[in-house]
């Protein structure tokens, strides 16, 4: 399972999850790239989106992409770091839902 997290994500997921494979939106150049564009890039690649863009679901179709959207409730380091066994939890068990709200 290929996953990529947004730039609004701090990077403490990607260092708490060393077993999963992580890329960051900055890693793969797409800075800046608004959601819409974003998110047809990501579906080239990953399988697995992370977001804490809670406008990201009512501005775009979803649906319409082969993709998995995982939303964070904050971009607070200090919360995301405690939901680190959840968010791996969600992971591991990725299926049918193609959107999943932390």
């Amino acid at each position: 399972m290929n996953i990529i997290i947004d730039e609004c994500v701090p990077s403490i997921v990607k260092r708490g999850l060393p077993h999963r494979m992580i890329r960051t939106v900055q890693e793969m150049g797409w800075s800046g790239i608004k959601n819409g564009d974003l998110l047809r890039l990501v579906v080239t690649e990953f399988d697995v989106f992370i977001t804490s863009d809670k406008n990201l679901r009512h501005q775009q179709n979803l649906t319409s992409f082969d993709l998995t959207v995982i939303l964070l409730p904050s971009n607070q380091v200090p919360l995301i770091k405690a939901l680190l066994p959840k968010l791996d939890e969600a992971l591991s068990q990725i299926g049918k839902s193609r959107f999943i709200e932390i």
